[in-house]
Parts: C-alpha cells; sequence; structure tokens
C-alpha cells in the first residue's frame, strides 16, 4: 500500500491551518478536508464539490476521548458505540457543541462525528490537533472516491492536496448513527452492520426511510456513474443486459455470483463477488470502470439486505435514483 509520508503529513496539517483542503484516505473512502471550525474553509468543501450548503458534513476527530470536545453532551448509547467501533466506519449523531460551526452542519444543532480508522487519517488528525469536516471527496451526487487517483482525476486543482493512502479497505462510506434520542437508529448504512450494532447494543435498531435529521447521503440520486444505473431481479439481469444491448445501449451488467459462469452479450461484464466484503470494496470502482468504458447503462440487482449487504443496496438504490443535473 502507498503511504503517506511523515513529511507529507506535517506538510497537509499546514495548508489545513492556512484554511486550505486536504484529500485524505480513510478506511471508506476517500474524503475531502477542511479544518472544521474555519467557516472560509469549509465553504470551499461546498464550492469544489458543488454540495448544497445544507448538506451536513462530518467532522473527522483523532480519538474518542475528543468527543466531548465537538458535542454537547455525549449519551451513554454513544460513549458504548465509540468504545466497540472507534477508529472504525461509525458516525454518530449528536447535539451540537460550540466549537461546531453551522456552516459545517448544514445549519442543524446536530453534528455527525467519528474517528477514522486509517494510519494516515489519524497521523494527519493528530499532527493537525483539530477536527477535520471530511465528506467524500468527489463531484456531489456522483461515485466516491476509493484511491487518491479517482480524486486527482476528479476535482484536480480544487484540492490543495492529496495524501496517497492506497486503497480504501472497505469500501463504502460509514453507518450513520443518530443517537440524539433515546431511541438509536441508522440513518445511512455503511461499514459497520445493523447485526454488529444490535449485538453491542442489546436490541433491535431502526433503518428509517425517512428522517426529521439530515444527514450526508440521503438524497435520492447519490453515488452515480455517468451510466443510468437499471435495478432488475437477479434472474433477470442477464436478459434485460442482452435486450438493452440489442436496442442500441452501450452495457455494462453486474452478474450476480450465482449465475457466475453464464454466458451475457455485453459491453462490459462484472463479476460481482459472493462476499459481502469484497463487494463493498470493488462497488465503486466497478461503476467507475463501467463509465471509464463507455456504458450508458448499467444493469444491476440488488443484494441480500444483511451484513453489507444493506449498505450495498442503498448505494445501489441511491445510484439508480433520479438524477441531479451534473
Amino acid at each position: 500500500m502507498v503511504t503517506a509520508t511523515s513529511s507529507d503529513i506535517e506538510q497537509a496539517a499546514e495548508v489545513l491551518r492556512a484554511g486550505g483542503l486536504v484529500a485524505l484516505p480513510t478506511e471508506t473512502v476517500y474524503g475531502l478536508g477542511a479544518n472544521a471550525e474555519d467557516p472560509a474553509a469549509v465553504a470551499r468543501i461546498f464550492q469544489v464539490k458543488g454540495r448544497p450548503p445544507s448538506h451536513p458534513l462530518i467532522v473527522h476527530i483523532a480519538a474518542a476521548e475528543h468527543l466531548d470536545d465537538w458535542v454537547e453532551t455525549v449519551p451513554e448509547t454513544a460513549r458504548l458505540l465509540a468504545e466497540h467501533f472507534w477508529p472504525g466506519p461509525l458516525t454518530l449523531v449528536l447535539r451540537r457543541g460550540h466549537r461546531v460551526p453551522l456552516e459545517a452542519t448544514g445549519g442543524l444543532e446536530t453534528v455527525a462525528v467519528r474517528v477514522p480508522d486509517h494510519p494516515v487519517a489519524l497521523a494527519l488528525l493528530s499532527a493537525f490537533g483539530g477536527g477535520v469536516t471530511a465528506p467524500s471527496a468527489n463531484r456531489f451526487g456522483s461515485v466516491s472516491p476509493t484511491t487518491a487517483d479517482h480524486v486527482r482525476t476528479e476535482l484536480g486543482d480544487g484540492v490543495d492536496l492529496v495524501l496517497d493512502g492506497g486503497s480504501c479497505e472497505v469500501g463504502v462510506e460509514s453507518t450513520i448513527v443518530d443517537v440524539t434520542g433515546e431511541i438509536p437508529s441508522i440513518l445511512r448504512p455503511g461499514g459497520v452492520t445493523r447485526e454488529d450494532l444490535e449485538a453491542v447494543l442489546g436490541r433491535s435498531i431502526a433503518v428509517p426511510s425517512t428522517s426529521h435529521v439530515r444527514v450526508p447521503g440521503q438524497h435520492p440520486s447519490h453515488y452515480a456513474p455517468r451510466a443510468r444505473v437499471v435495478l432488475v431481479e437477479p434472474e433477470q439481469v442477464v436478459a434485460e443486459a442482452e435486450l438493452a444491448q440489442g436496442r442500441g445501449h452501450t452495457v455494462g451488467v453486474f452478474v450476480p455470483a450465482s449465475f457466475a459462469g453464464v454466458p451475457v452479450k455485453a459491453h462490459a461484464v462484472v463479476a460481482v463477488p459472493g462476499s459481502m466484503d469484497a463487494y463493498a470494496y470493488g462497488l465503486y470502482g466497478f461503476l467507475r470502470e463501467l463509465d471509464q468504458q463507455g456504458c450508458d447503462l448499467i444493469v444491476v440487482s440488488l443484494p441480500g439486505e444483511e451484513g453489507l449487504g444493506l449498505a450495498i443496496a442503498n448505494r445501489l438504490r441511491r445510484a439508480a435514483g433520479p438524477r441531479l443535473s451534473r
């Protein structure tokens, strides 16, 4: 794995102190980072991404013991989850503390916070000595980046410095859990599974289809390639792909593991891994590759929604959602 040097990390910390933007690797995806306490720097994130200012950002901190510095209060449920899952792909939504400007929260009195599980990200947060707001380092609504090259290709000179930490190990964003009330709920499924959360909490945890709390990744169209994404049942994938190809589309198709080896007439074929861990790791790379191959239509089915399958299905549904203008 490519790893940024200590000199790179010190330089990145200086860029953040000066109000600049740094792309940093995490275990989930690459983030576009700014000093969380600098409203002007935070505003640059929205400008570079083309992100609506009402969409809140996640504040990344170096360790769980710093959580009290960024939020108003920390309920016992939040402490329990932080103890078990930080560093890691879990984001907690809590009441905003005085250090967090409203520019970082989309004007909300809640803030999303996490401790990433990547040595480069943790080294940067330690060297910087503060919080870093870091949404995914891509244009708003498009496929999230899982390599430094993805960031450079998509954002170019919009980023002052890119720290290369290799490919992201999880491959989908963090799970966002609302712990502002008595009953926690999953606002965005991600790298920590619902089953793992329920095992720690000793209770079932809801995944509401809508929420009064705005968090990243809730837009109907998100994580989307340039190609249009069509969702079908697993047994219909091959036939739908061949039909669309016959109608003149340049088709990319995700063939489920249960149909491995079945011939399909399409421009590009992705063999879906049988492991959900491997599928999550490769998902955004698969979508980017089909765009690069010139596909204008991608045919895919949803996985079962157990474990990481819940997060993968969420990303595919949003990739297939009504498109934003780009």
